[in-house]
């Protein structure tokens, strides 16, 4: 597809007077002259005149040896280096290219010249497509450019050794201690898609796995071997911006140890002044657009929300056109990093990135077939969440399921009962005595209807089954996050939960973008490394992107259709995360093993589509088209949605609030409802066009532009609007009551773990005679051989080989799932001795399923016992010993007096010092311990 620029218009007389060929070189001259160079005809040749001169006509020859003429020679500092064929629109430019490379090549010796055998740069363009090759590429291949480069970027270059396209196939090995596997296959299989010259490359990364830590690793290499001008990294939100700076600061490179930051500039955008001098800048595509039209500033709250916010009504916007920007050229950026970004920037913003002449990279972890096809299916690196699980990149989840009547089913409220009506904006109550009955379904839950009773009902399941069946053992509550409706859902919930749990305000706490007191970035670094909140409730502002490594539970209390979007919201819960940053805000705890989705509405079982195959176009809320408004992304058919609504609030609204309206935009809301009526009506159009001597087109923008300029400007405006248009009551039932219908995992959760357990059961039969471990334990009581620790790491090596992927946390899970009442220490980290009482519970030589460690300490103290009837009592010193001999044995089978001068027996003397305590009888007081305590 080609790159071309939109903002092409005809001659004002209609084009009619001239040839086809003639638009396209007055189009040709238009866009040259904006790119900086001087066009001059050979009669006024004057090459000292600019850096740049495009020559028109210029005398060459043909291969044939018959002279010709070049349409436009390009001269760099009085040296010819390019040609420009010009052709009429609508020629197809893919043949001409040889054309330019035989005019090229048929320069006259005597004219000075840049190149050997050819001029390096050929241009071919209508005035609407343009390509463009560079001969010293190693291998030359045309391309599509939105608009010519600048004199000074030829210039630039020219004075290069190479070209960037040959660096790209010159880069050195990579430096990989500071990654792991997949991180290596992504960067090494992107610069492979860089040297064989793909425009666009998709990294596929499951959420947690170090897409951004990769994108950094792969950027420093660009930069400095591939020696990049800019690498702009683009992200969905602001919050995501400053998380991403933040990995750029604190990357050590791999050379010398030095930050990256102390090596090369890094700016994340807060204005629209870009600093040239940065090889870095970060910024949303939002922003990026504003600054491409020339907005002298942006309002920062827009890169607040998520594109992901906006849903599925972006998918069906018309796409934003881009005009040349002299101040940001086509050459601007070498790469492009878009990190995670709504599937809307392939469709509503394409054009913005395919303004550049630059590579694009993408990095996502859902990508939808949008997506790839964007990428045009150049799919350097695929790691799912799958393969990140088990790979230990990632935790696994499991689905608790809390079904509710009301939640199901909705509920009645009968005549002569009361309700609360509640106003949504200023939530100011009134009591009421219903006249007749009020029913209300599923559909209205917290929208017109909020029935505490259904939330409370929620929440109390959920705290009661907490500790014994979601996470049993556990006393203190997981890092808990809660998906809500909207922001007045969110606020019932939170009070809630705080009054559920008993607890006070630093318990539980609101993440949205309506937080008074403090901010939400501080609030998301709280509840990511610090002990409160334990409970959060949000509606889309940590859904995506966010980073909370310590997360344990999501709680869905509202319904998703998009598959990506649920994707990334269950990505928030797979992070893995250090046992000591763990330990810091989970103290009951020693390692995170895995996620709970705790589905009160159905989320799971509700289909889910990727939202660009719908063919229905969704309507907007009123938030999301003043926000579509402002940000540009608009259509015809939003402006005349945005007319009649504003029209129907006319109605509803107060004299007061019509006032309020007028003072903070300076004209009435039927004024602004008139201008906005008549950017769509031809007939204004055609008037507009007649007077200013503009084309219809640009008559038609020029009153669009005028029309939504007072809400695309005015973000008080908007939110005035808004807090009119909200001024509408909300019934609060409180008569009906909410009961549980059914709470547990999931039945495809169970069935999952039936499976796993079975799977494993089958390979510990077919293995029983091939692995040594399996084939000890099998013997057993009766084999007077033990087991040794070498024998269980093979036994553990052969679980995981295909097509196998078994790990003992997965199956020590999976039975405490269907035998809870017989599993211990679900929420421990496992040792790698716990395989022994595993397999001995899977053959049903033990009815419990218990730590190996547990075990062991059992039998210990058995044995203490059996010592101190005897009359046998140890010391203190003794026991020291004793006790840390056992804790050897439970996490390695055994002991002998070798390992006693290591770990912490050094710290008593090692060997010498347990000879001191126990003299001679140390050697049989091992065996002895070694025969009693041991358990195989």
């Amino acid at each position: 597809m080609y790159n071309y620029d939109k903002s092409f218009r005809f001659p004002s007389d209609g084009g009619f007077s001239l040839e086809p060929e003639q638009i396209a070189r007055q189009q040709i001259d238009n866009q040259l002259r904006a790119a900086g160079w001087i066009i001059q005809d050979r009669s006024e040749l004057n090459l000292h005149t600019s850096i740049g001169v495009a020559v028109r006509e210029f005398p060459v020859t043909k291969p044939n040896g018959n002279p010709g003429e070049a349409d436009y020679m390009l001269f760099i500092n009085q040296k010819a280096v390019g040609v420009i064929e010009a052709k009429r629109q609508g020629t197809t430019l893919s043949g001409i290219a040889e054309q330019s490379s035989n005019y090229a090549a048929g320069l006259a010796d005597n004219i000075p010249h840049e190149g050997e055998e050819t001029l390096p740069f050929l241009y071919q363009s209508t005035g609407i497509e343009t390509t463009f090759r560079d001969e010293r590429d190693p291998e030359p291949r045309s391309r599509a450019i939105f608009h010519f480069h600048q004199p000074k970027t030829l210039a630039q270059w020219l004075s290069q050794p190479n070209t960037l396209r040959s660096r790209l196939r010159q880069m050195p090995p990579l430096a990989k201690d500071q990654l792991w596997l997949p991180q290596i296959e992504a960067i090494e299989n992107l610069e492979i898609s860089f040297s064989q010259d793909k425009p666009r490359a998709l990294i596929q990364m499951a959420t947690g796995s170090g897409k951004t830590f990769t994108a950094v690793n792969f950027t420093y290499r660009l930069i400095k071997f591939a020696k990049a001008k800019r690498v702009l990294f683009l992200v969905d939100r602001n919050n995501l911006g400053k998380q991403a700076f933040g990995e750029f600061d604190n990357f050590s490179t791999p050379d010398d140890g030095r930050k990256f930051t102390e090596l090369y500039n890094v700016q994340q955008l807060q204005s629209n002044i870009l600093d040239d001098v940065s090889k870095v800048h970060i910024t949303t595509i939002q922003r990026l657009f504003s600054m491409l039209k020339g907005d002298p500033e942006f309002d920062p709250e827009n890169e607040e929300r998520s594109l992901f916010e906006m849903g599925s009504s972006l998918d069906h916007e018309q796409p934003r056109y881009v005009t040349y920007s002299t101040n940001i050229p086509i050459d601007y950026y070498d790469f492009i990093i878009i990190d995670e970004c709504h599937r809307s920037i392939y469709n509503l913003w394409r054009d913005v990135l395919l303004y550049f002449d630059a590579y694009l990279i993408g990095l996502t972890a859902t990508p939808s077939a949008l997506t790839f096809g964007f990428f045009n299916r150049n799919l350097v690196m695929e790691y799912n969440r799958q393969r990140a699980v088990a790979d230990g990149v990632n935790v696994d989840g499991e689905v608790y399921r809390i079904r509710t009547k009301i939640t199901e089913q909705g509920s009645q409220i009968d005549a002569g009962f009361g309700v609360y009506k509640r106003d949504k904006l200023t939530r100011q109550q009134r009591w009421e005595l219903l006249d007749e009955n009020l029913e209300y379904d599923p559909k209205q839950l917290d929208r017109e209807v909020v029935a505490e009773g259904q939330i409370r009902t929620i929440v109390r399941a959920f705290r009661e089954r907490l500790f014994t069946e979601i996470f049993p053992g556990r006393s203190e509550v997981p890092k808990t996050l809660i998906f809500a409706k909207d922001d007045a859902h969110a606020e019932n919930i939170v009070s809630i939960v705080r009054e559920e749990f008993g607890r006070g305000d630093e318990f539980c706490k609101k993440i949205t973008y309506k937080v008074s007191g403090t901010t939400p970035g501080q609030l998301i670094r709280d509840f990511r490394s610090s002990y409160y909140p334990r409970i959060v409730v949000t509606v889309d502002m940590i859904a995506t992107g966010t980073d909370i490594k310590p997360l344990e539970i999501l709680l869905f209390m509202r319904s998703v259709k998009s598959r990506g979007l649920f994707e990334q919201m269950l990505g928030r819960g797979t992070r893995v995360i250090s046992d000591t940053d763990y330990r810091n805000v989970v103290p009951d705890n020693a390692h995170k093993t895995h996620f709970v989705i705790v589905d009160a509405v159905g989320v799971i079982e509700r289909e889910k589509f990727d939202p660009q195959v719908l063919e229905r176009k969704k309507s907007k809320t009123f938030s999301q088209l003043m926000e579509s408004i402002a940000l540009g992304a608009f259509d015809e058919d939003d402006l005349f949605s945005l007319a009649g609504r504003l029209s129907r609030l006319i109605k509803k609204s107060s004299e007061t609030d019509l006032k309020r309206v007028e003072e903070c935009a300076g004209e009435t809301l039927q004024f602004l409802i008139n201008q906005i009526i008549n950017s769509t009506d031809i007939d204004h159009i055609r008037e507009k066009a007649q007077v200013e001597n503009f084309s219809e087109m640009e008559a038609a923008e020029a009153l669009t532009h005028t029309a939504v300029y007072p809400f695309a400007s005015n973000p008080q405006l908007r939110q005035l609007l808004e807090n009119i248009k909200m001024r509408s009551e909300q019934v609060i039932d409180v008569t009906s009551q909410d009961t549980v219908l059914e709470a547990g995992f999931n039945a495809e959760a169970t069935e999952k773990a039936k499976q796993l357990v079975g799977s494993f059961q089958l390979f510990l039969e077919e293995n029983k005679d091939q692995i040594t471990a399996l084939e000890l334990i099998f013997q057993q009581p009766t084999s007077q051989q033990h087991l040794t620790f070498i024998q269980i790491k093979e036994l553990a090596k052969e679980m995981t080989q295909p097509p196998n992927a078994f790990t003992t946390e997965q199956l020590w899970r999976a039975y405490a799932q269907l035998e809870k009442d017989r599993v211990r220490g679900v929420n421990e980290k496992r040792v790698l001795t716990d395989l022994v009482t595993l397999v001995r519970h899977a053959l049903m030589l033990d009815d419990e399923l218990t730590p190996y460690p547990d075990v062991v300490t059992q039998r210990y103290h058995q044995w203490l016992e059996d010592h101190e009837r005897s009359g046998k009592a140890f010391t203190a010193q003794q026991r020291w010993w004793l006790d840390r001999i056992t804790e050897h044995i439970g996490v390695n089978l055994e002991i002998n007096i070798t390992d006693l001068d290591s770990g912490i027996f050094l710290q008593r003397g090692g060997r010498l010092g347990a000879i001191r305590i126990f003299s001679d009888a140390l050697p049989t007081l091992l065996d002895e311990i070694n025969q009693n305590v041991r358990y195989d």
